[in-house]
């Protein structure tokens, strides 16, 4: 198990690179937005989408079939996502490989943040983390395969060569 947390973990970081905006604003958190929900749709899920820019959020969609427990799921992925500036499912599959929690680790109140997949970093080239797009509403490493997908058809980049295995 370890080794496939292994690569998982460098798979993400590889996907965290590629993954990177030379220009990302609200019209582009919108654009982005709509296709997480078409490619929601087209899988028949319910999800909560966000997608947070500087600490704002600028698209927020609860799906037909979300609970107000989705949204606060994607709260807590995303705390933790805009405290670290790395996967929300890098970070939980780390803890797993380390045999530690948030709590252990860094102090973190599971009540607010939140180390399972669906929330992920929005770079912008030359400038760092300048966000995050989170989804909650399907197992853990669908709704990160989910973002992956959408974000990796904008930017153009090849699935194929960023998916998970």
């Amino acid at each position: 198990m370890s080794q496939s947390i292994e690569a998982d973990l460098a798979r993400i970081a590889w996907q965290e690179e590629r993954l990177q905006f030379a220009h990302l604003d609200r019209a582009t958190a919108w654009e982005l937005g709509c296709r997480l929900k078409a490619a929601a749709e087209a899988r028949r899920a319910a999800l909560a989408i966000e997608i947070r820019l500087a600490g704002e959020t600028v698209f927020f969609l609860a799906m037909a079939g979300t609970t107000p427990l989705n949204a606060d799921w994607a709260r807590r992925k995303r705390n933790l996502v805009e405290l670290q500036h790395k996967s929300s499912y890098a970070i939980g599959l780390a803890l797993q490989r380390d045999g530690q929690t948030l709590e252990t680790k860094l102090g973190l109140a599971t009540r607010d943040y939140a180390a399972h997949g669906g929330s992920f970093p929005l770079r912008l080239a030359g400038s760092g983390c300048v966000g995050g797009v989170t989804v909650s509403g399907l197992p853990q490493r669908e709704d990160h395969a989910l973002i992956v997908a959408v974000l990796a058809d904008y930017l153009g980049q090849p699935l194929a060569e960023l998916a998970l295995g």
